[in-house]
């Protein structure tokens, strides 16, 4: 057996579903032949996903939801006796056709002190790489190894951290969505309700939230971390969203993306974040106006239900 062979013996790859039968195929073909087992948590899917995942030889574990940290740290805790490296990858994400080879490169590099490897992750948007924006580069803890890892518990904008260090690599995973814009406003629309409660607990702290560590994880993450809880937040709600769009647009040369580009920097650099600020708006004004908690606002207006610290 190859040394190739045998460090992607060491890897195994988990991937959380939900109605992923139009990528579930594609995710799953990209990733085999570089690892050695494929592990889908699928939290109740109703469409082909089970069936095509099962076909392909992936193991199919059921799952019920309750946020993708939960989720995600479910299935980290049922792997880690498979030992060696886990990767993690979306439904709708590919390991591009530049990365055989560098999964076993990446493993093969990392040293005793070495517990995590950053990936560099591509987002396409309208068929078009969207490269401009601060978009690029990002780089993303999505390798490392089994049982010194997990999820830190948020509602969004989710981070692996683990023990040791982490270094960069030459893998590359590619964001590829192939369902309709109006499917990507939806699920925008619910990511600005949990990235809403994410936000009003740095306001407010009434839930227990894990802190992105010195070490550990993506000094990208972190900067962007900071940036947003110690600099955005504390900006006035419109005036803050309108300032990145242009920043994103004009300064970091979103311009240069296309008209693709352009809806992208829009939809996901201005609308998405005052959807964000409306939604946070809404959740404060109905607690004060009723007299409850802001946990107990966040169930009523957004029906998502925060355990209060």
């Amino acid at each position: 057996m190859s040394n190739e062979s045998k460090a992607a013996m060491g890897i195994h790859v988990v991937i959380l579903t939900l109605n992923e039968s139009v990528h579930i195929a594609r995710c799953i073909e990209s990733c085999k032949g570089q690892v050695e087992s494929i592990t889908v948590i699928d939290s109740g899917s109703n469409d082909r996903t089970v069936e095509i995942a099962e076909k392909l030889g992936a193991e199919v574990i059921r799952h019920p939801w309750v946020n993708y940290a939960t989720q995600l740290n479910f299935g980290i805790s049922t792997l880690v006796a498979k030992g060696g490296w886990l990767l993690r990858i979306d439904a709708d994400e590919v390991l591009d056709s530049a990365t055989p080879g560098q999964l076993f490169e990446a493993v093969s590099q990392a040293g005793g002190d070495c517990d995590g490897i950053l990936v560099q992750r591509r987002i396409y948007f309208l068929g078009r790489r969207i490269r401009y924006g601060a978009i690029e580069p990002s780089w993303q803890l999505r390798l490392w190894r089994n049982g010194r890892g997990r999820c830190e518990q948020r509602w969004m904008d989710e981070h692996v951290i683990v023990n040791g260090n982490v270094r960069k690599s030459n893998i590359i995973i590619s964001d590829i969505n192939l369902n309709s814009l109006t499917w990507w406003s939806a699920k925008h629309n619910q990511y600005a309700s949990r990235e809403a409660i994410d936000l009003l607990n740095a306001r407010f702290a009434f839930l227990k939230a894990d802190k992105l560590p010195a070490s550990g994880t993506s000094p990208q993450a972190r900067a962007r971390r900071f940036l947003k809880e110690k600099l955005y937040l504390r900006t006035p709600a419109g005036l803050r969203t309108i300032t990145y769009f242009l920043y994103r647009y004009f300064i970091r040369l979103g311009f240069l993306d296309g008209k693709p580009g352009f809806y992208f920097h829009f939809l996901q650099g201005l609308w998405y974040r005052g959807l964000v600020d409306a939604k946070m708006f809404e959740i404060e004004e109905f607690a004060k106006q009723n007299g409850i908690s802001v946990a107990k606002a966040i169930k009523d207006r957004t029906g998502f239900v925060v355990d209060e610290g």
